[in-house]
């Protein structure tokens, strides 16, 4: 039998709830050796810890003090993500770390020569990437299958309540106290992973996303938050394909994820609950077409191969921090591209108290109108719309 990897969690309320559920119930091939968390005691599964004899620390340092571990995974708040990766690294560590890589730019060359000094992987746990679909679709991309990419979209509307904005300290900022860049936002945070996902299929390797040449966002709030809670933007890749993304948490209506990906010679659609149940389909000019396995349904696929590529001491893997980084740079050229971010007019803004949700009129079928017609809102002379700047984006090298 094979000896069980072990994994230091840092972060177990939130999304490190999911982790921690899973390595204490469902896994097998992996142990916990401690957590570090400063709130434990809010966990429900505080308890089972304390029954298995598993460490809590209140720090990253103080858990290395006296342990080692195989693999650390994430889930803090973003400003952490950068020196929690680095520490862990440095410490003799493989990372899983949650997205957003982080909400500094600046941070990404720095995390990468990390990694590369200390030869470890750092994941970033976008979850589609590591599904096997989206890698078969991706190959199938890369080889040409359908063509040149031309135009790649995607639509995302979750309402998200008062409660959502008032679960921590750093939702919604823009800087921690201490001046760390977070820059919270639908796009940094539960819709980053369809943004995301566009970059990361129009990648030339497994591990690359696309490189950007420019930015124009549109961005608005409802809420009274510092960043904003609704978007509509515009990207194009340095190879020319056009990238649209619109996402918003102040739509009435609940759309889930969808995509259409358009190249020369196919068409690619997605619609979560859907009548054809989560399948991506590929439909070809010529009329035949081609499925891929549902996306929703495996989304800690990227744990089980983080455990697996940590047991064999492997650096690759399928969403490292460099396929992160367009997302990174996408987010900060947004902010960018509206500095001063404007407030839907008030009258077209609803409250209600069960849930306590901050509304706008017409919002999702106006992101659903120009999603269908691939514009954003300042296009069609939407009366609350302001255009943004558009940005440029230089070569790293």
């Amino acid at each position: 039998m094979e000896e069980k990897v072990s994994i230091v969690l840092i972060g177990i309320n939130g999304y490190g709830s999911i982790y921690l559920q899973e390595l204490l119930n469902n896994n097998e091939t992996a142990a916990i050796k401690g957590v570090v968390e400063i709130h434990p005691e809010k966990s429900e599964y505080y308890q089972q810890l304390a029954d298995w004899n598993i460490p809590v620390y209140g720090g990253l340092d103080e858990f290395y003090e006296e342990n080692d571990a195989a693999l650390a995974i994430i889930s803090t708040p973003i400003h952490l993500h950068k020196q929690q990766a680095i520490s862990a690294m440095q410490h003799g560590s493989h990372v899983l770390c949650e997205k957003p890589a982080s909400g500094n730019p600046e941070d990404i060359e720095k995390m990468i020569k990390v990694r590369n000094e200390t030869g470890k992987f750092l994941a970033i746990g976008f979850n589609w990437s590591f599904t096997t679909s989206v890698q078969e679709l991706k190959q199938d991309i890369i080889h040409g299958l359908f063509g040149k990419p031309k135009r790649f979209k995607t639509l995302v509307s979750w309402p998200r309540d008062q409660d959502y904005y008032a679960r921590s300290s750093w939702a919604g900022k823009k800087y921690s106290p201490n001046g760390d860049m977070i820059f919270d936002s639908v796009a940094n945070n539960a819709t980053a992973h369809f943004l995301h996902h566009l970059f990361y299929l129009l990648g030339p390797e497994t591990d690359k996303s696309a490189e950007l040449r420019e930015v124009t966002a549109e961005l608005y709030r409802a809420n009274d938050i510092e960043t904003f809670d609704t978007c509509a933007v515009r990207t194009v890749t340095k190879t020319g394909t056009e990238v649209l993304y619109y996402a918003s948490h102040a739509g009435k209506q609940k759309i889930q994820p969808r995509f259409t990906l358009e190249f020369d010679n196919a068409v690619i659609s997605y619609q979560s609950g859907s009548s054809t149940g989560e399948a991506v389909i590929a439909r070809f000019n010529d009329g035949k077409t081609k499925k891929y396995g549902a996306l929703q349904h495996d989304s800690l696929a990227k744990l089980e191969i983080c455990i697996e590529a940590a047991a064999h001491h492997r650096q690759d893997i399928l969403c490292g921090i460099e396929a992160a980084s367009t997302h990174v740079y996408c987010i900060n050229a947004m902010h960018q591209s509206v500095t001063d971010i404007p407030s839907f007019p008030q009258e077209l803004v609803h409250y209600q108290d069960d849930p306590k949700l901050c509304w706008v009129e017409n919002l999702s079928e106006t992101l659903v109108d120009c999603y269908e017609k691939s514009v954003l809102p300042n296009e069609v002379n939407i009366g609350w719309s302001q255009p943004g700047k558009t940005i440029k984006l230089h070569d790293k090298d």
